[in-house]
């Protein structure tokens, strides 16, 4: 369940590809094996496979949060943080090829051999760690390094801390006087203005959202940290946020967008 969760993101996903394995070693009773844990994770791994190319054939992007049944984005959401799976982890990895994530899911997360892995996707060892080195490098591109990060990120911690605490003290003593929040409209309810300016205004508005501010992790998107709203993992906004002198000045918000090789 471990690794099929990782694999496809989704917590009903990855039951179908745990009883489908099941279903497959129930079949296979005669089947000399040696070592059945391996077993059992190659055999899942391939069904989560044939399901993540299946996606990629159909040209399926990763749904957002938003165009997904709310039962499944919760069932996502509890799995996430019962078994303390990586939020943003689960972001970066939709942005991977097939093969790219399984070799990336298998040795980095779970110390598969790249011998299993190769066999997995029926291709060379060669070919298996250059998936993976890819798939390395694309997650590492999009986890930011605190160390190297602004100091202006502290500011921009603290506010969001504050906004998913519900705190409208600390918010406004962290936003600038004009600050203003611009949003795409389908990112607020009808009638809703798109910018506010104001941080007393903007304050009492967060208060509304704190559990979706809750659900926000880190990532570098276009060679800048920003927070991508991903309720369940399933990413549904992008909130970035500028910092002048010290303080909070503007708040943008806007859908998430995909983006694949």
């Amino acid at each position: 369940m471990a690794v099929a969760f990782r694999l496809l993101g989704s917590a009903h996903d990855a039951e179908d590809a745990v009883q489908s394995t099941w279903l497959r070693a129930d079949g296979a009773a005669d089947v000399d094996v040696r070592n059945s844990a391996a077993w059992l994770t190659t055999v899942t791994t391939r069904v989560c496979l044939d399901h993540l190319r299946t996606r990629r054939r159909r040209g399926e992007e990763p749904l957002s949060a938003d165009l997904l049944p709310g039962e499944q984005v919760a069932a996502d959401e509890r799995y996430l943080q019962r078994e303390r799976v990586s939020r943003a982890l689960l972001v970066l990895l939709d942005a991977l090829t097939p093969a790219q994530r399984v070799a990336y899911v298998l040795h980095d997360l779970f110390d598969v051999p790249f011998t299993e892995i190769a066999q997995t996707l029926d291709t060379s060892v060669a070919s298996a760690k250059k998936h993976a080195s890819r798939a390395r490098q694309r997650v590492q591109s999009g986890s930011p390094e605190r160390a190297a990060r602004a100091a202006d990120a502290a500011v921009v911690d603290a506010f969001l801390a504050a906004a998913a605490g519900g705190d409208m003290t600390a918010m406004v003593a962290l936003m600038s006087k004009d600050c203003v929040r611009e949003a795409d409209a389908s990112m607020v309810p009808a009638g809703t203005p798109t910018s506010i300016i104001g941080a007393r205004q903007i304050a009492e508005e967060t208060t509304l959202f704190a559990d979706r501010i809750r659900a926000s992790v880190e990532v570098m998107l276009d060679g800048r940290p920003v927070r991508i709203i991903a309720p369940g993992g399933h990413p549904l906004a992008v909130i970035d946020v500028d910092v002048r002198d010290g303080l909070v000045c503007r708040i943008g918000i806007s859908p998430f967008r995909p983006g694949r090789d």
